[in-house]
C-alpha cells in the first residue's frame, strides 16, 4: 500500500482538528444538568436527524458495509427494512411520553411505571452492551489505520478514544450534535466523490449499466430474498420482523439514540428529525452497499490481492505456507485472465451462458479465497500470532489507499475516523449520562446542578477509558458491523421487550418484569451460544424477536402468580 503525502495528512488533520475545536468552542461553559445533559432543549430537526444517522453510521459502516457488498451482495440492505415502521411507531409512542414526563434517559420512565430495580437493570443491561460497542467503534478505524500508517495498534485505540473524549466531555450532548452536523457532511461529500472515482476507473467502455449488469451477472444485485431460510442471515422477513424490533429498540429505548432527540425543541422537531432518518437511512445504506459493489466490478478488471489484509499476507509469505500461498496466487491470476475474456463476451454479446460462465468464475476465484484464509489461519497458529484472516473490513480501504489520487485518500479516510468519532461521541455521552442520572443521582443524596454536571463530565471520562481498553483487547469477529448488531441483539429484545411492558400491559407490575427480565436475558444469551456451537440454528436478527417475546410471555406469567405488588403509573406522577 502506498504511504499518505503531505497533502493527504493536511486534510485529513485539518479535518479532525476543524471538528474537535469547532465542537469545543462552540459548547463550553455548560452550567447545569438540562444544557449538558440534553443540549438546552434547542435542537432542530435537521440537527437531530443527522445527529441521529451520525451515531448509528460510525466507521465500520464505512469500512464494512462497502466490503460486506463486495463479498454477498446488495442483500444487507434488508437488514434496514423495519427502520421507516419502527421510526413511525417511536414518533407516536416513546417521543410524546418521554417528552411529558421530562425524563433526562429513557430508563427514567421505567421507575415511574414500574420502580427503581427494574430502572437500574434497565440501564445497566444499557451500560454493557453499550459500553462494548464503544470499544469497537474505536477498534474499527484503529486497525485500518495501523495497516495504513504502520502505527501501532495500541497507539491509535488511545489516540482516537482521546480526540472525542476531549470535546465529548467538555461539551455534552450539544458539543456531540453540533460536531454531528459537520462530520456527516464531511461523510456524505467523502462517499460520494469515492463512488464517482470508481465509476471512473472502470474501463472506458464499461458504462454505469454495464458495471449493474456485470454485479447482476455475478449475482451481487440480488437485493430481495422472500425465503423462510433460517441459515440465511439477510431476508425480506428477518429485516421487516427483527430488524423492527432492532429498531424500535435502538431508536426508542438506547439512551446514545434517545439522548439525540430528546435535545429538540419540541415534540415536532423530535418527530420529524426521526422521521427524516427514517426516510434518508435505507437510501443511505443502500448507496453504501452499491460502492462495494462497484469496487467488486473494478476488481472484475483490476487485479486484486488474494487476500485484502496486507498483514495476514506479509505473515503467510514469512511462513513455511508461503509456496502453497503463491500456487493459489497463481492460481487466481489464471482464473482473472480467464474471466476478462468471458466478460469481454458478455458485454458483447449479453448471452446467458456468458453469464453464468462470469458467476461460475467468480466462485472459483471465492473458493481460491477461502483456501488462502485456511493458509493464513495455519501460518497464525504456527507462529503463535494472532491475524484475522478475514478481509471485508479491508476491501474498500484496500481500494482508496492504491487507487485514489492524492489529497482525496485523506478526505475518505477523515471520513472514516468522524465517523467512529460521531458515533462513539454519542456512545459515551449516552453512557455518562445515564451513569449519572439512573445510578449514581438515584441512588445518593441530591446534588447540585453543578455537581451533577461534574459527576457527568467524570463518569463520560471514566467510561471513555473503558471504551479504549476494550478496544485494545477486542479481536475481530467475522465483519465489525455485524459484531456491532450482534452484540446489539443479544440486549435490545429484553430492553425492549420491558418498554412494551411498561407501555400496553397496564397490569403487570415490577417485581414480575425484573424477575422476568433477568430470566430472559440468561436465555438469550443461553440460545447466542447454543446457535454458536451450532447446537440450534438461529441468526442473531431473531433474537430481538425472541427476547422481547420471552419478557413479556414471562412477565405477563409471573404477574398471574406473584403476590400482588403496588403498580405505579405514568398517570399517577
Amino acid at each position: 500500500m502506498q504511504t499518505l503525502s503531505w497533502i493527504d495528512w493536511t486534510v485529513l488533520c485539518s479535518t479532525l482538528i476543524a471538528i474537535v475545536a469547532y465542537g469545543t468552542w462552540q459548547t463550553r461553559g455548560s452550567k447545569n444538568v438540562t444544557d449538558y445533559l440534553r443540549g438546552g432543549n434547542t435542537s432542530k430537526w435537521w440537527t437531530i436527524g443527522l445527529s441521529v444517522m451520525a451515531t448509528q453510521a460510525s466507521a465500520i459502516t464505512f469500512l464494512s458495509t462497502p466490503g460486506q457488498a463486495f463479498n454477498d451482495g446488495m442483500g444487507f440492505v434488508q437488514f434496514y427494512f423495519g427502520l421507516p415502521i419502527a421510526m413511525v411507531v417511536i414518533c407516536m409512542v416513546f417521543i410524546p411520553l418521554y417528552h411529558r414526563l421530562k425524563v433526562y434517559t429513557a430508563y427514567e420512565f421505567l421507575e415511574n411505571r414500574f420502580d427503581l430495580k427494574t430502572r437500574t437493570l434497565a440501564a445497566i443491561l444499557f451500560l454493557i452492551q453499550r459500553g462494548l460497542a464503544a470499544g469497537i467503534t474505536i477498534f474499527a478505524p484503529a486497525i485500518i489505520l495501523s495497516v495504513v500508517l504502520g502505527w501501532d495498534l495500541l497507539t491509535l485505540n488511545i489516540i482516537i478514544g482521546l480526540l472525542v473524549i476531549v470535546y465529548t466531555v467538555s461539551g455534552g450532548t450539544r458539543a456531540v450534535n453540533v460536531t454531528q452536523k459537520h462530520q456527516m457532511v464531511v461523510i456524505f461529500i467523502g462517499m460520494l466523490v469515492a463512488f464517482f472515482l470508481i465509476v471512473d476507473k472502470l474501463p472506458q467502455d464499461i458504462t454505469f449499466t454495464k458495471a449493474l449488469e456485470i454485479a447482476g451477472a455475478s449475482g451481487k444485485m440480488e437485493v430481495l430474498d422472500f425465503s423462510f431460510d433460517l441459515n440465511n442471515r439477510y431476508t425480506f422477513w428477518s429485516g421487516i420482523i427483527g430488524g423492527t424490533f432492532l429498531m424500535l429498540s435502538y431508536f426508542g429505548t438506547d439512551q446514545s439514540q434517545v439522548q439525540r432527540y430528546l435535545s429538540g425543541k419540541s415534540v415536532k422537531e423530535m418527530q420529524l428529525g426521526l422521521i427524516f432518518n427514517g426516510i434518508l437511512k435505507i437510501p443511505m445504506q443502500f448507496f453504501i452497499l452499491l460502492v462495494g459493489v462497484m469496487v467488486f466490478v473494478f476488481y472484475q478488471f483490476n487485479s486484486s490481492p488474494i487476500n485484502f489484509n496486507p498483514t495476514a499476507t506479509e505473515l503467510v509469505l514469512n511462513s513455511e505456507y508461503a509456496d502453497d500461498y503463491k500456487t493459489l496466487q497463481k492460481e487466481q491470476a489464471q482464473v482473472f485472465d480467464d474471466k476478462q475474456k468471458i466478460i469481454e463476451s458478455f458485454i458483447t454479446t449479453q448471452d446467458e451462458t456468458a453469464s453464468k460462465y462470469i458467476s461460475l468464475a467468480n466462485e472459483a476465484e471465492e473458493d481460491i479465497r477461502n483456501e488462502a484464509k485456511v493458509l493464513i489461519d495455519k501460518a497464525s497458529q504456527s507462529q503463535g500470532v494472532k491475524v484475522e484472516s478475514n478481509d471485508k473490513d479491508y476491501v474498500f480501504i484496500h481500494f482508496i489507499l492504491n487507487n485514489l489520487p492524492r489529497g482525496l485518500i485523506g478526505l475518505l479516510l477523515a471520513v472514516i475516523l468522524s465517523a467512529a468519532m460521531s458515533s462513539t461521541a454519542s456512545e459515551l455521552n449516552a453512557l455518562g449520562s445515564t451513569t449519572t442520572m439512573d445510578l449514581y443521582k438515584r441512588n445518593t443524596s441530591e446534588k447540585s446542578e453543578e455537581a451533577m454536571v461534574k459527576a457527568s463530565k467524570w463518569f463520560t471520562f471514566g467510561w471513555g477509558l473503558i471504551a479504549i481498553g476494550i478496544a485494545c483487547v477486542a479481536n475481530l469477529a467475522e465483519n465489525l458491523i455485524q459484531l456491532v448488531n450482534i452484540i446489539g441483539s443479544i440486549f435490545y429484545g429484553n430492553v425492549l421487550g420491558i418498554f412494551l411492558l411498561a407501555f400496553f400491559f397496564k397490569f403487570v407490575k415490577g417485581n414480575a418484569v425484573f424477575i422476568g427480565a433477568l430470566i430472559t436475558q440468561i436465555i438469550v444469551i443461553a440460545l447466542f451460544l447454543l446457535n454458536q456451537y451450532e447446537y440450534i440454528n438461529l441468526p442473531f436478527l431473531w433474537l430481538n424477536f425472541v427476547g422481547c417475546l420471552i419478557v413479556i410471555t414471562l412477565a405477563c406469567i409471573l404477574q398471574s402468580v406473584l403476590p400482588n405488588d403496588k403498580a405505579i403509573t405514568t398517570e399517577n406522577n
